[in-house]
Parts: structure tokens; sequence; C-alpha cells
């Protein structure tokens, strides 16, 4: 999040007019780029906040009135927004002003956790309900506490920002002792890297990428992949032959030629790179991270992810 301050006029009848917003942050709303937090997909994430899923989208203004209440101020600027966040990215200041022509509407609360407060003014909180009626409950960012679709989602965004780390700890856990050699969480990281034979389908690498410690299995039974990994594999199969909505698959830039690849659906998050392995999380197996390697058929499920994906522009 950024700390950049500028000043927004009232948004409509449920901010005052001569109330100005202190603005701490932005976010993009569009079929590309979304906060996977609202949905697994644009039109979801649109409809949590009562918004039309236009195709051109939106942008999220997130900040405070002059009383210290949170707002979202919805504008249908989205390339304002954008300049804004670029500006920001690169350490520039950018004093984000949107036209009240531009103004769809404006949400109490924020829908992500905002860690900077505008000075002057006080602490963040919801506003008065009496201001924004009874019917209209405050946005809030998701409860960490608890796992859930919000969560899963959110832990897929983190392990595609931080890729690298991730993967790094798949090839320690490689090189890792086994058998007797391995000992406590070193001996659980090398069980949990996997890998395959080059022989199996994208299915049959989850076996080889999954976890042995299947929270299912009982002691001393074998213990295999989840069963969840294979039914995400098959309905991602399932979008090439039926296009999901939009923003359910993703693809945007990674090193080299390749591309990052974010694909939700009932239960599932998938983050994986066109030239390497995916990562899935399963709402049924809260915080955990489960590779699926990569195998002969996984590169043509990706590429054909990647040709339906919604991309940045």
């Amino acid at each position: 999040m950024t700390d950049e301050e500028g000043a927004v006029a009232g948004t409509d009848d449920t901010v005052a007019d001569d109330d100005a917003l202190f603005v701490l942050t932005a976010i993009l709303l569009t079929p590309a780029q979304f906060p996977s937090v609202l949905g697994d997909d644009y039109p979801a994430a649109c409809e949590a906040l009562g918004l039309e899923p236009y195709a051109e989208g939106y942008g999220l203004v997130l900040g405070q009135d002059g009383g210290g209440a949170r707002w979202t101020v919805v504008i249908d600027d989205v390339s304002l927004v954008a300049v804004a966040i670029a500006s920001w990215d690169c350490g520039m200041e950018y004093d984000l002003s949107p036209d009240d022509r531009s103004v769809v509407c404006g949400l109490p609360g924020w829908p992500l956790a905002v860690a900077v407060a505008a000075p002057g003014v006080p602490a963040p909180h919801d506003p008065d309900p009496e201001t924004v009626g009874e019917d209209m409950a405050p946005l809030s960012p998701p409860d960490t506490d608890t796992w859930g679709p919000a969560q899963r989602r959110l832990g897929a965004d983190a392990v595609a920002s931080q890729w690298a780390d991730w993967r790094g700890q798949m090839d320690d856990a490689a090189s890792a002792p086994t058998g007797d050699e391995a000992t406590g969480d070193e001996g659980a990281a090398a069980a949990s890297s996997g890998g395959t034979d080059g022989q199996d389908s994208p299915e049959d690498a989850a076996a080889d990428g999954a976890p042995d410690d299947d929270p299912h299995a009982t002691d001393g039974e074998p213990q295999g992949p989840h069963p969840g990994i294979r039914r995400a594999l098959a309905e991602a199969r399932g979008y090439l032959d039926d296009p999901p909505p939009p923003g359910r698959v993703r693809s945007s830039f990674a090193p080299g030629d390749a591309r990052m690849i974010r694909a939700d659906g009932p239960g599932w998050s998938m983050v994986a790179r066109t030239d390497d392995i995916a990562f899935l999380l399963l709402d049924e197996v809260p915080g955990e991270i489960l590779p699926v390697g990569r195998g002969p058929e996984l590169p043509g499920l990706l590429t054909g992810l990647d040709a339906l994906a919604v991309r940045p522009s």
C-alpha cells in the first residue's frame, strides 16, 4: 500500500459535498486485475461491491473523510488510477484527484486492509450508520484468523508475487536428506517437494507433487495426494472447452518468455508459470500450498489457460 495522499471531492449523497477525502491508496477493478479477495472472477468481484461488471472496469480509491471514516470511492476513470498506481510504485508523487463526473459511488469501509492513515484526522473507523443507512454494511477486509475462499485467493496472490521464494523452497526441499537422514520439518519438506518421472498427466503429476501429510489419512495408512488436487486440475482443464467468466483465469508477465497464470474455481486456486510447475491452494486444506509436478501434459494445460486468460492492457 502507498501512503500517497490527495484530496477527492465528495463522492455522492453518502459523503457530504464539503467533506474532502484524503486518499491513501487505489486499486484497479478490471477483468484483468481486481482484488481477488472479492471473488473468483471479475463479475463476482463487482457483485460483491454492488457494481455492474462493465468491460472497461473501475478504479477503487481508498481514503478517509475529514472525520477519519473509511470510504471506498468507485470511479470510472481507470486510466487515472492506473497512472497513479504506476507512479507510486516507482516512488513518485502523484496527486490522485478524480473529477466529480468520474465518481460512480461511495462505499463505506475498505475491502482491503490499509496500513497507513491520513494525518490530522481521527484514526480510521467505519462511518456512522446514520450517515450511510442501516442497510449499507461497511466493507471490511477478510478475517485472517480463519480459512476460506477469500484467504485462499489471497494466499495464491502471495505465492504469485513471491514465486521465486516459493520455487526456491521447492528446490531446497528436493535436495534435502531423505530416508533415515531426514528428520522433522526437513523431512516433511522433502516429502512435499515431489516432482514427476516425465510420464504423468497433470492429475497424476499431482500425486507426485502433493504433500504426503494428507490430513484425511489415518495413522499407519498409506498417504497420498489430496483428492481435491485432481478435482481442481480437472476443472481447470474444463475451462479449455467451456471458458469461465472474465477474470477467472488471468495471465501476467513472468521472467523470460514465460507467463504467470492465476486461475480460480470452486474451492481452489492455482498459481503457475508456463515454463515451470504449479501450486494449488484448496479450501479443504487450510493454509497448505500444494505443488503439482510438471509432467508432459501440464505445459499444454497452462498454455491453453494462457490463451483464454484475460491480460492487462
